[in-house]
């Protein structure tokens, strides 16, 4: 754990000369220590230098040069695009010798990585320290460790997974595995909804480079944890790759949406040996505790600790308050892809179901904040069991393909109050991510619950009809949301229909 200090007024500056020929300058005092590395701290106070504490092989050199040089150029280009995913990734810039030792430059984490405005008198976590993503996995660290104006909400928490998923969609995309994603490879910011992936410097190259290690007990891949005791050169050894990263990415969501593992549960599967029995909960036996059919595994509600409730009991807290679109790919990936790699989501339709789901929330006076709608009739809080009171409107989208008649996208909308509509929900062929325009991230319509009616006001929609009225929508005039009602946001190439649906709460 990382807790940010001056270093000692004591200690010497070190200057040396990167490969690429520019200076590095760092105090020689170590600052902290992971497994196979050391960190020292810059004197501008911009970036760290690591060190390997042993020697490297040939192939290891080589892959950190790539990693630093060829991949880094690949992702890290110099328009805007790139920019963005130097907030998503520590990477590893430069490639410095001290004496024999082997370093990397990596920049240092943005500050709202480290908690900030935790109360002085506060026992456990103190500003400063870092954001590993440990804290916010578990509901025994959660509840017990975390102060409650540093945990987020539901919609944060969202949020901070969507960049998970983003940024291991752009890793994947070019090639590269982590191979060691897991809760101690991820910064996190649960308030800001914000998340930063680390040790970049152990990626694997599929086919070129093997893995460093074989990835962090708990988030290991059911194949990879049966076969981790095979000698390296053995053929039937599975080693960490793309397939394993997505099912350390789903544990991940699972852990912090739901601040419990989906394979921990009640079944012991080795009385005598607890290696064993971690070897087979988390490899050949491994079994998703919330199996809808298979119920070996399920969570004993009496043997949890109290301080771990409502989280840890699957009963009070079901992972379908995620709402349709996660639980679907929870059971990708902890029925269907458990023990199939092939069956698992990409990191691309995590990061689809996501932003959906974002879309299906509602807001709560509750500490969690917002909630998933989840179809019924008379919706309630899963958090809290606060009914949702008046009208609720919801818009079902259908777009238009070549030939013209619209179809059903299985995507809605929920609608409450000062909501905002932008051009990703009112064109398919627009998507929410690092290469959304300026222009497109702007605002192009509102909600609001004003004199006991929804509306829709238009801001920006040139198009905008309402078909059932057969009129057209001028910018600044709105629309009301009534049972029923049909709203063509765009009649361009991509464009959706919306039909209104009320749903009348408590």
């Amino acid at each position: 754990m990382l807790i940010v200090n001056p270093p000692t007024t004591m200690a010497n500056i070190v200057t040396l000369t990167a490969t690429d020929g520019s200076s590095v300058e760092f105090y020689d005092e170590i600052k902290a220590s992971g497994g196979v590395k050391d960190v020292y701290f810059s004197t501008d106070g911009t970036y760290v230098v690591a060190f390997y504490r042993k020697a490297l092989s040939p192939n290891d050199r080589q892959r950190i040069d790539d990693i630093v040089n060829t991949h880094r150029q690949l992702i890290f280009t110099t328009d805007e695009v790139g920019k963005y995913w130097t907030t998503l990734f520590a990477w590893p810039t430069k490639i410095v010798m001290w004496g024999e030792k082997v370093g990397l430059v990596m920049p240092f984490y943005d500050k709202k990585f480290f908690f900030s405005g935790v109360d002085p008198t506060w026992r456990y976590i103190k500003n400063g320290q870092e954001k590993n993503g440990k804290w916010f996995s578990a509901a025994k660290l959660v509840n017990r460790y975390v102060p409650a104006n540093q945990k987020g909400t539901f919609l944060t928490r969202l949020r901070m997974c969507l960049q998970i998923a983003r940024a291991m969609r752009r890793l994947h995309a070019a090639g590269l595995a982590h191979s060691d994603l897991s809760y101690n490879n991820v910064l996190v910011d649960p308030v800001g909804g914000n998340a930063c992936i680390i040790d970049c410097d152990g990626l694997v190259v599929p086919k070129k480079f093997p893995p460093e290690v074989v990835g962090t007990p708990g988030f290991i891949a059911p194949e990879v944890m049966a076969t981790r005791n095979l000698h390296l050169g053995d053929p039937k050894k599975n080693l960490p790759q793309i397939s394993t990263d997505r099912h350390a990415l789903a544990v991940l969501i699972y852990t912090f949406l739901l601040n419990r593992h989906p394979l921990n549960g009640g079944k012991v599967w080795d009385l005598d040996d607890i290696q064993r029995d971690d070897d087979l909960r988390y490899g050949e036996k491994a079994l998703f505790i919330e199996h809808p059919t298979d119920a070996t595994n399920r969570v004993k509600p009496a043997q949890l600790d109290p301080r771990e409730l409502p989280q840890a009991d699957p009963q009070q807290r079901p992972y379908t308050l995620c709402g349709p679109y996660l639980t679907k790919m929870f059971n990708r990936a902890f029925i269907d892809g458990l023990h199939n790699p092939g069956l698992r989501p990409s990191a691309g339709e995590w990061e689809e179901a996501l932003v959906k789901t974002c879309d299906l929330l509602q807001p709560c006076s509750c500490e969690h904040g917002w909630y998933v709608f989840d179809n019924k009739t008379k919706p309630v809080c899963p958090f809290c069991g606060k009914p949702y009171v008046g009208q609720l409107p919801i818009l079902n989208f259908y777009y238009a393909p070549s030939h013209g008649k619209y179809i059903s996208e299985n995507y809605r909308m929920m609608v409450y109050h000062r909501q905002t509509l932008y051009r990703w929900h009112t064109n398919n062929l627009i998507v929410p991510n690092e290469k959304t325009s300026a222009e497109d991230k702007l605002p192009v319509g509102d909600f609001h619950f004003h004199n006991g009616q929804w509306i829709l006001i238009n801001r920006r929609l040139p198009g905008l009809r309402d078909v059932t009225a057969g009129r057209d929508i001028p910018v600044g005039a709105f629309i009301p949301l009534t049972e029923g009602r049909q709203i063509l946001f765009d009649s361009s190439q991509g464009g959706r229909l919306a039909v209104v649906q009320l749903v009348h709460g408590a």
